[in-house]
């Protein structure tokens, strides 16, 4: 029993290590765990439309967004009720929609989180900065916007505060980013102003050392399960052995004390019936001793 017991504690961790060594393989996933903007960027004008949605985020369904503005945690949408599902913003606003977005599903799952940022009506420069985190070895393009812009301009950009070039189409494009291209990000348009600053995350991709470790943890852990798995069988073949022998001889037991009453009660009958002749002869033997004693009184008379 204790060695059952022990094996199915030892069931149990495994499967628990699948599912870990499952998450962890999940979160290297391209744009895993991040709630989705549209448009794909971190900055807005005041009054500009703002969806986010964390729809089959991790193969899930029934996800919240929720969203913190200066200190404030909240629901996204208007109502508890409608708070499930894509979160609409028509006309976004500084102080009600800047800030930090991210889902929830239930109490117990939350995503990764995301920030945006609205800017008032004197502002007329924005950057345009992908809000999730752009893999190693892709091209970012940086868009500096100008609010009603009818004609080319020239942008400077700024990495942490240093320049990093100037375009006059608007656009600075960063080939085959690296964790060193990470960092906070602007751009200024010489009579438009300057945009807020806004931080670029830069991803990894899983290494081949790590994929490699993922899959020697998978494949070991399998095995053991299937080993496992094969014990569970014979722990129960071998308690349905034991329970069939036990079965066998309690049936064999059983018999052989139904035989044996058998035998008493055959045996009973017959001794009641002995006792009953035995009484029977002494009746008789009474019954004719009277008349040998008056015999014997009639011959002493007739000598």
């Amino acid at each position: 029993m204790e060695v059952r017991f022990a094996t199915i504690r030892l069931l149990m961790n495994v499967l628990l290590l699948l599912v870990i060594v499952a998450e962890l393989s999940d979160s290297q996933t391209h744009n895993s765990g991040f709630p989705q903007v549209v448009p794909n960027r971190q900055q807005f004008f005041q009054s500009e439309p703002i969806t986010i949605s964390c729809e089959r985020l991790n193969g899930l369904t029934g996800w919240r967004v929720m969203k913190k503005t200066k200190g404030d945690v909240r629901r996204c949408a208007s109502t508890w009720e409608t708070s499930i599902g894509p979160c609409k913003i028509i006309n976004a606003y500084p102080s009600a929609d800047s800030g930090e977005y991210w889902c929830e599903h239930g109490e117990i799952q939350q995503s990764n989180s995301v920030n945006i940022t609205v800017t008032d009506l004197e502002s007329h420069v924005i950057l345009e900065i992908p809000v999730q985190p752009v893999m190693e070895g892709e091209n970012v393009t940086l868009h500096c916007r100008k609010k009603d812009a009818n004609s080319s301009y020239t942008a400077e950009f700024y990495k942490n505060g240093f320049s990093i070039g100037s375009s006059s189409s608007g656009n600075i494009m960063t080939p085959n980013v690296s964790k060193s291209d990470e960092g906070l990000y602007k751009c200024s348009i010489a009579d438009g102003g300057e945009s807020p600053e806004s931080w670029l995350t830069v991803g990894s991709h899983p290494t081949v050392h790590s994929v490699k470790i993922y899959l020697g943890l998978c494949i070991g852990l399998g095995v053991l399960l299937v080993v496992i798995l094969l014990i569970l069988a014979g722990l129960f073949q071998c308690n349905k052995h034991q329970q069939t022998i036990r079965s066998h001889s309690e049936e064999t037991s059983l018999k052989t004390t139904g035989a044996k009453n058998s035998t008493a009660s055959f045996q009973s009958p017959s001794s009641a019936q002995t006792d009953d002749d035995m009484l029977s002869s002494r009746a008789i033997y009474t019954t004719l001793r009277p008349d040998e004693t008056k015999l014997k009184g009639r011959r002493k008379r007739a000598d």
